[in-house]
């Protein structure tokens, strides 16, 4: 006698899927096509028809717990060739969505996220924040544009008439910037904490598969060590999505996700020195060392000369980054809407992006040129959207980052996936 299977559909969950990026789900009539064609998918419980039957049945606890939307790349294939325009790629992209906004914690912030509508009170946060300091600052060093020059005995920026442009002597770091990005990035951790806990114990539920010539199962490190040397280094997993009929956007999908990722890791190396200069500098002329602590606070002081190395590392970086935005925002403009479609989440990373490159190009120009009436508000803009960006990750597209780490090296140790060097 065959067991009983009671199946509750959630209509409530059909609805918000829909609402996300999964309007079209209804068109599926599970043809398997988006399984047969797709070169990511196991043959073992290929998605994305499983997916699909799912979503239409409004089974929410086994795709909200399901690795396997976080083994899509998003390439479209499937939705390009489905026969009845139901686009499984933007279902999967669906379930992404609805994942960012609850897997972390305080979900309010992923509802805001969620939409247009709540841009507002989210950015609202930085830019009140910000101008407050800005009000304070500008009352204390007497104007809302100053110039200054630098103080070598005090370490410190000081007002004048005809000085610099310094985002350091409005914006002072010690106790302004630094504290504050202090305090976002630890409740980034804190929010990425409970996600990928939250994760992991979803997937806990996943069956595990033999895999015939596997003498053990890989401990999680080497299966997270091997992601980023495969799926984040090289990129193979979305080179594996490019194929012979792969237009020239699609080839230059991968190129671009990594001279973008190349780009933020080059700034942030660069952050980090200035960062490391500066309060390394304080704490060693603090204990005493006043010799050593110059010479270290010198190495990250800020303006840095145009040739300076970290300065260039900075203009490569920046470079990088805005060839990264050009190639996927090309990709993403041309995209044929009636298979693929792009959600409130794609552009408002992508405008994100583009607004944090933007603005630290323009406020650095600004800032060379000696306009004040431009470099102070578009690098008050640029504090905005970096807050923002970092703030609020792990309720956003950009949380992909680790959470798509994560559940690559979980696959990969139940053996839902081969490892990399396996292939």
């Amino acid at each position: 006698m065959s067991n009983t299977v009671k199946v509750q559909p959630d209509l409530k969950f059909v609805k918000e899927l829909q609402a996300v990026g999964g309007d079209s789900l209804k068109k599926c009539y599970q043809c398997a096509t988006c399984s047969v064609v797709c070169p990511l998918s196991p043959a073992d419980g290929p998605y994305p028809r499983k997916e699909m039957v799912w979503a239409q049945w409004g089974l929410k606890d086994r795709l909200v717990n399901d690795i396997d939307i976080w083994l899509c790349h998003n390439c479209g294939t499937c939705s390009d060739l489905c026969p009845r325009g139901a686009k499984p790629g933007d279902l999967l992209s669906a379930l992404r969505n609805m994942a960012y906004r609850n897997l972390a914690p305080l979900p309010i912030i992923g509802k805001l996220m969620s939409s247009s509508a709540g841009l507002l009170p989210l950015a609202a946060i930085p830019a009140i924040i910000y101008g407050i300091i800005w009000v304070i600052m500008a009352g204390k060093v007497g104007s809302f544009l100053p110039t200054f020059e630098w103080n070598a005995l005090d370490h410190s920026w000081v007002p004048v008439a005809d000085g610099d442009i310094i985002f350091g002597g409005l914006f002072p770091g010690d106790y302004t910037i630094d504290p504050i990005f202090m305090v976002v990035f630890a409740f980034m951790i804190w929010g990425f904490y409970a996600g990928v806990r939250n994760m992991v114990k979803a997937f806990d539920a996943q069956p595990k598969t033999f895999i015939v010539g596997r003498k053990e199962e890989p401990c999680f490190c080497s299966c997270l060590i091997d992601t980023f040397k495969h799926e984040i280094l090289n990129h193979s997993q979305f080179n594996d999505c490019n194929d012979d009929h792969s237009d020239e956007l699609d080839q230059k999908r991968a190129g671009g996700h990594r001279m973008l990722m190349f780009g933020f890791v080059a700034l942030m190396i660069v952050t980090g020195v200035v960062a490391t200069g500066h309060w390394g500098g304080w704490l060693l002329r603090t204990l005493g060392i006043t010799g050593l602590g110059d010479i270290v606070s010198a190495i990250g002081h800020t303006p840095m000369p145009l040739y300076h190395p970290i300065k260039l590392l900075a203009f490569v970086g920046a470079g990088l980054g805005i060839y990264g935005l050009v190639a996927l925002t090309k990709r993403r403009v041309n995209l044929d809407q009636a298979k693929q479609s792009s959600s409130w989440y794609d552009w408002y990373l992508i405008v994100l992006i583009w607004t944090i490159f933007l603005t630290g190009v323009g406020a650095f120009l600004f800032r060379v040129m000696g306009v004040a009436l431009l470099a102070y508000p578009v690098y008050y803009v640029h504090l905005i959207t970096v807050f923002m960006m970092l703030a609020y990750l792990p309720w956003s597209k950009l949380g992909h980052l680790v959470y798509r780490t994560v559940a690559l090296s979980y696959a990969k140790k139940i053996g839902r996936i081969p490892m990399g060097d396996d292939k």
